[in-house]
């Protein structure tokens, strides 16, 4: 992969996939730099999950209300599914994987991730460095479908906090609110890649540099082992967030999402992690922020506002 099939994505290098397939109508990619690191988001499609997950600690109305507002329909919610690719320091690294494939979940619209990164010309084998922000089946999955460990390299490394794998050896789900079906789907997910990839594990407690200028750190709350990756270089800052922020979290941090295993502390960190990006300027991408997911976080009274990027073309 060269620097300008990864800075320029409208280049005939980079847009044009090498699948045969069309393109698609709907944008998937987006490049910019921070800095001297390069960084490419990457949509793996999107999630639909009942309303009621995005918040379990609020009441229906409550909840309608919102959607309204935001001119959605009530009963069902599109989370975006985004993944971040970085280049620094001479690696290419992935910050999360994606959704896979789950046959029996019947999510035809997620799992995107594998081809979109063959469309733009990353070749599964460049990556040096995976770092997962959590162990949710659609921040792993990825790494698990058909055909994708084989074209991996042998010396590939995969970031992911102590604490998270050690949450998985026997997750406990009592305090969130998920779907039918997600629970097993995740445990069995959780587990299947645990096994498939434990040799390339590498473990941190708190905070690790992957690479110059990509720094990953433990938040917990959304799961125990949940962590953020800031990027920084000249004066230039970028948070890949994860699942600590979510769409509805700006307007109401404090509403509980049905997947968080320690819904107070996942408050909690959301808010501290806002008011980090409120103050300092830093760009912000999250997982379920819909694509491209870059903006700025302002402070809004006692909540907070997304402000979008304006796409450079």
């Amino acid at each position: 992969m060269t620097v300008k099939q990864m800075t320029n994505p409208t280049s005939s290098t980079s847009s044009r996939p090498r699948t045969g397939e069309p393109e698609e109508l709907v944008p998937s990619r987006y490049a910019l730099k921070v800095g001297e690191i390069e960084v490419l988001v990457v949509s793996d499609g999107v999630l639909p999950l009942p309303a009621t997950m995005l918040a379990h600690n609020v009441a229906s109305s409550v909840r309608t209300a919102w959607l309204d507002d935001m001119f959605l329909p009530s009963d069902a919610f599109d989370w975006a599914l985004n993944a971040v690719v970085v280049r620094s320091g001479g690696k290419t690294i992935l910050i999360d994987a994606g959704l896979g494939s789950d046959p029996n979940l019947h999510l035809p619209r997620a799992g995107q991730l594998i081809r979109r990164l063959e469309a733009v010309g990353i070749d599964l084998s460049s990556v040096t460095d995976v770092v997962l922000t959590h162990m949710h089946m659609d921040h792993i999955g990825g790494l698990l479908a058909d055909g994708v460990k084989e074209r991996l390299r042998p010396d590939l490394q995969i970031h992911v906090a102590a604490a998270e794998v050690s949450f998985w050896e026997a997750p406990d789900f009592s305090r969130t609110a998920m779907p039918q079906g997600f629970p097993d789907a995740l445990r069995a997910t959780a587990k299947r890649f645990a096994k498939e990839y434990h040799n390339q594990l590498r473990l941190f407690d708190d905070e690790h540099q992957v690479a110059p200028g990509v720094v990953v750190s433990r938040t917990g709350g959304h799961t125990p082992g949940h962590s953020v990756v800031r990027l920084a270089s000249g004066d230039e800052r970028l948070m890949f967030a994860g699942d600590a922020v979510f769409s509805v979290g700006f307007d109401h941090p404090d509403w509980h999402n049905g997947f968080e295993h320690d819904p107070e502390e996942a408050t909690r960190i959301r808010v501290r992690l806002l008011r980090e990006l409120a103050e300092t300027g830093t760009l912000l991408v999250a997982t379920h922020v819909p694509f491209p997911s870059i903006g700025r976080v302002a402070v809004d009274g006692e909540a907070f506002r997304f402000v979008p990027i304006f796409w450079d073309y």
